[in-house]
C-alpha cells in the first residue's frame, strides 16, 4: 500500500509537472498584452497619420490662399486706377467711360466671386484693424473718431485683411 501510495503521489507530482494548463494560461496573458499594446499602437499611428493628413490639408490650402493673396494684392492698385479714371470728367470721353465701367464691372464681380469684399468706411468709427489714418480734421458736426472721407479703399479676403482703407479722421 505505501509502494501505491508512492506511485500515486509520483503520477500526481508527473501530471502536475506535465500539466499545460498553467502554463498555457500565462501564456493566454501574455498574447492578450501583446495584443492589446499592438492594437493601442495601432490605433495611435492611425489617429497620427490623420492628424498629419489634416495638417497637410490646411498647409497646402493656407499655401493656395496666401498665393492667392499675393495675387489680390497686386490686383487692387489696378482697380483703384480704374476707380480714379471712373471719377474723372473729361470732355468726349463718355464711349472710353463707358469701356471703363465694363472692365470696372467684370473686376468688381470677379474679386467677389473669389471673397473679396470691401470695408466700408466714410461714417464709420476708425478703426485701426482695418483702417489706416492719413489725415485728420477738425469737424465739430462729427463725432470723434468718424470716418470722413477714403482715399483708398480697403479689402478683405474672407476674414483676412487684404489691405487697409487710407482715411482721414475727424477730430470734434
Amino acid at each position: 500500500m505505501a509502494d501505491d501510495i508512492d506511485r500515486m503521489d509520483n503520477e500526481g507530482a508527473a501530471a502536475s509537472a506535465t500539466d499545460p494548463t498553467p502554463a498555457l494560461a500565462d501564456e493566454i496573458v501574455e498574447l492578450r498584452k501583446e495584443r492589446d499594446g499592438l492594437q493601442d499602437r495601432l490605433l495611435r499611428q492611425a489617429a497620427e497619420f490623420d492628424n498629419y493628413r489634416k495638417r497637410v490639408d490646411r498647409e497646402r490650402k493656407d499655401a493656395a490662399q496666401y498665393a492667392a493673396v499675393e495675387f489680390l494684392q497686386d490686383l487692387l492698385p489696378i482697380v483703384d486706377d480704374f476707380e480714379r479714371a471712373l471719377r474723372t470728367d473729361a470732355p468726349g470721353a463718355e464711349p472710353y467711360r463707358l469701356g471703363l465701367e465694363i472692365i470696372h464691372r467684370a473686376l468688381g464681380d470677379m474679386l467677389r466671386k473669389r471673397g473679396v469684399t470691401p470695408i466700408d468706411s466714410v461714417g464709420t468709427q476708425f478703426d485701426p484693424q482695418v483702417h489706416q489714418a492719413v489725415s485728420y480734421e477738425d469737424d465739430p458736426q462729427r463725432r470723434d473718431g468718424e470716418v470722413t472721407e477714403e482715399f483708398r479703399r480697403g479689402y478683405r479676403l474672407g476674414d483676412r485683411l487684404l489691405r487697409p482703407a487710407m482715411v482721414k479722421v475727424a477730430k470734434a
